[in-house]
């Protein structure tokens, strides 16, 4: 059988089915290189910057220009199936929008390390306040800065309080 029969091809993830209908309602083309930056991102399980996401692709062989990931980025984020956050950097971080996955960060000032948590209460307590000021939540992001347990003894505290003095959240 060759590589384009039925057989051989699989079937399209949620993901890009997503991503053709959003792309078609702009009109614009599901391209290969496309696709390969939405599968390289549906593969990660971490946050990752365009210019990390771009030297992996090229590392695979990918010939796709840093103009078409920063492109692509913004669509998929357009599209809901990338998050684009600071993570209080001077630059933008991203990750995979899973459906019904959500969580929140702790980040250290001094190494960058991310922590992704979960708290089922903090989600109540979040989903109790709104309700109590009759407020209908769309989204939320928490993100707590400070330093990890390798820094918190050795980090320099005026620099550290210089990058909280910086911070864009």
């Amino acid at each position: 059988m060759g590589s384009n029969s039925p057989a051989s091809r699989k079937s399209p993830t949620q993901e890009e089915l997503r991503f053709e209908g959003f792309l078609r309602g702009k009109k614009l083309k599901l391209t290969g290189e496309r696709m390969a930056i939405l599968n390289a991102i549906f593969n990660r399980d971490s946050h990752f910057d365009a210019e990390t996401l771009h030297a992996g692709l090229r590392a695979r062989g990918g010939d796709i220009s840093r103009a078409t990931v920063y492109r692509t980025l913004d669509l998929l984020v357009q599209c809901g199936l990338v998050r684009k956050d600071s993570l209080g950097s001077g630059h933008a971080n991203y990750e995979a929008a899973r459906e019904n996955e959500h969580h929140d960060h702790l980040i250290c000032l001094n190494c960058g390390k991310v922590i992704e948590f979960f708290r089922p209460d903090l989600e109540t307590l979040q989903e109790n306040i709104c309700g109590e000021h009759a407020f209908k939540p769309m989204h939320h992001s928490l993100q707590i800065f400070g330093l990890c347990n390798n820094c918190k003894d050795t980090a320099d505290e005026g620099q550290i309080r210089n990058r909280v003095a910086q911070l864009h959240t």
